[in-house]
């Protein structure tokens, strides 16, 4: 009996071992790739993989467009109109706004139900690029300890043109780019505060919304831009 106990914790012990090899490996190429993320331009991203590997199981075509442009190469109002809808607070907090979070809690606990989230566009940024879609609190918590190294090694507007560049704005498009060529037929370059204004607008929900149908979520944008002072 003895014996079996300790082959028992033997066990436990090398695979504890192997759990914490594991997580320090993960960690290291996750700061690794932000770090890097400060000279180079992201290939790919995880959500993009995610996606492909999607579309293979379920054996249907799937074309990603991803053309990764310049921050100055990427329209003033679809900056402003990005931060306004995603994160108004993105140029003063560190990775977290506390306040909006603090709102979204008072509001759960009124309506006595788990709402709307509040993420920071660093955040959406880690889990575009390193995490995936897949909704757990793992993945939460993951996404929590390397916000602060985002912010630490890069600056606000590399951040915010890393984040324009990767998210999803449609199926297999990524990038503000590939975004306005898609649906305007322009470069980012050359929208304006409409058509800015609505593919902000399609963010949250970028494989079922299209711009044309977010007429009045993106009033609601171009009202925030204006109290911002945008």
């Amino acid at each position: 009996m003895k014996e079996r106990g300790k082959k028992k914790r033997g066990w436990l012990a090398k695979i504890l071992v192997w759990i914490a090899a594991a997580i320090f490996v993960f960690y290291f190429v996750c700061i690794s790739v932000i770090l890097l993320m400060r000279f180079i331009d992201p290939p790919t991203t995880v959500v993009q993989i995610q996606r492909q590997i999607g579309a293979l199981i379920a054996k249907r075509t799937y074309t990603v467009r991803y053309l990764y442009v310049p921050l100055d190469r990427i329209s003033t109002d679809l900056k402003y109109a990005v931060v306004s809808a995603e994160d108004g607070r993105f140029f003063v907090h560190g990775g977290f706004d506390w306040e909006e979070m603090k709102k979204v809690v008072q509001t759960d606990i009124a309506k006595h139900s788990v709402g709307r989230g509040a993420s920071t566009i660093t955040q959406q940024l880690i889990k575009n690029l390193l995490l995936g879609t897949q909704r757990s609190y793992i993945r939460k918590g993951i996404e929590f300890t390397l916000v602060p190294v985002a912010e630490f090694f890069l600056t606000k507007n590399r951040i915010l043109e890393l984040y324009l560049n990767v998210i999803e704005w449609g199926p297999g498009i990524f990038g503000a780019e590939a975004a306005s060529e898609h649906w305007y037929h322009v470069p980012a370059t050359q929208l304006n505060r409409d058509q800015a204004s609505r593919l902000a607008a399609i963010i949250p929900s970028p494989l079922r919304r299209t711009p044309a149908a977010e007429t009045e979520y993106a009033e609601e944008i171009q009202a925030r831009m204006k109290r911002m002072g945008w």
